[in-house]
């Protein structure tokens, strides 16, 4: 079922991106975020009661709804459209990385300390995050034109109607609906088999993930201007149908655990690709995180859905139904790419002539076509 959490951030996802698009400078945004989530950290920490609860859950969700396009938004003020992708690689890396230690981090104050101490450990990493904020240089990070989103030049309704995003959309609101359950289920089904190492195995299946993207999310950033966009999606949906094969057909835990290799290979290819194909299309418009924004619905979405549709599954016809039916919906996905989502790369041309700075009439003098 959708959580409040859940609700808000579905529901706060395209105002946030169109916020994110009309508010300069954009670091204030994400500060404000970052305060956000600090703030319902020490509230949880000082009055765990209800209503503390679900008000921290709506701040939280809203505050993460920013966070992601702002960061997004930073990125490309400061590298601009060809180097995207390659920023976007070393993201994932260190997003994945802090990911691990944060948790480790919390798991080992909630061990030796106190549950209150994870909030307050949540809280104190809010300081270290907006000093980062602080040293990024404002002149690169809020130009206009790199940032794409200082100026919008185009509406609202043009952007929700574009088809390309509307496609992109639909791709992934099939990858969440085939994805998100898996992880859950599987924990299910571990918890039962093994109940006393159940909480080890479901800890290795999230921690495996995270050093596959921390190992290759680089990679496919840099591999994503050569190959293009459409391949890597094609991998992605490709890994993943794979992998709900497999956890139909697997039993011991040890082979779970490298099943969910796959799971570090999508999450590398989506963490860099996502926001990549987003850039592509509303390349020019001003509206770039608005598009995210669009994307993070659909996210939301398929994520809702999934687990519903798969608890149902697994208890109407067991989990090899459930898993073979989650595996069959990433395939439709991948028909999806392969059928009609266009290649939105940039063709090589207009690559050389963004690195060299060149505008029309210096690709002709240049000997570019243009």
């Amino acid at each position: 079922m959708l959580t409040v959490g859940g609700l808000v951030a579905l529901v706060a996802q395209i105002p946030g991106g169109a916020l994110v698009d009309a508010v300069r400078p954009a670091r204030l945004v994400a500060a404000v975020a970052v305060a956000a989530i600090c703030l319902s950290a020490l509230a949880l920490a000082i009055w765990p009661n209800f209503t503390v609860v679900m008000a921290t859950r709506i701040v939280h969700a809203a505050a993460s709804c920013v966070l992601g396009p702002v960061i997004a938004a930073l990125s490309l003020g400061l590298v601009g459209y060809v180097a995207l992708g390659e920023r976007l690689g070393r993201n994932a890396r260190f997003a994945s990385i802090g990911n691990g230690v944060a948790a480790a981090a919390m798991g080992a104050c909630g061990y030796f300390i106190s549950i209150q101490a994870v909030f307050i450990l949540t809280a104190v990493m809010a300081a270290p995050a907006i000093l980062a904020l602080t040293r990024i240089r404002t002149s690169h990070a809020d130009r206009p034109m790199a940032a794409g989103g200082a100026t919008a030049t185009v509406g609202l309704w043009s952007v929700l109607r574009d088809r390309r995003l509307l496609i992109f959309a639909g791709c992934i609101l099939l990858f969440q609906l085939a994805n998100a359950a898996m992880l859950p289920l599987m924990g299910s089904i571990l918890t039962m088999r093994s109940s006393e190492w159940a909480s080890t195995l479901i800890g290795a299946c999230i921690v495996v993930p995270q050093l596959v993207v921390a190992g290759c999310a680089p990679w496919v950033g840099r591999v994503a201007d050569h190959w293009g966009r459409r391949p890597l999606l094609v991998v992605c949906f490709a890994a993943l149908a794979v992998r709900g094969v497999l956890f139909a057909l697997v039993s011991n835990p040890y082979l779970v655990i490298a099943v969910q290799m796959l799971d570090g290979v999508c999450a590398a290819i989506l963490g860099v690709v996502l926001p990549l194909v987003v850039a592509d299309i509303m390349r020019g418009t001003g509206r770039f995180n608005l598009g995210l924004g669009v994307i993070g619905s659909a996210v939301g979405i398929g994520a809702a859905l999934s687990t519903t549709l798969a608890g149902y599954a697994i208890d109407h016809f067991g989990a090899g139904v459930a898993f073979c039916g989650l595996a069959s919906i990433a395939m439709s996905g991948l028909a999806l790419v392969w059928l009609l989502l266009p290649e939105t790369r940039p063709d090589a041309t207009e690559q050389v002539a963004a690195r060299l700075g060149l505008g029309l009439d210096q690709r002709v003098t240049a000997g570019l076509p243009s």
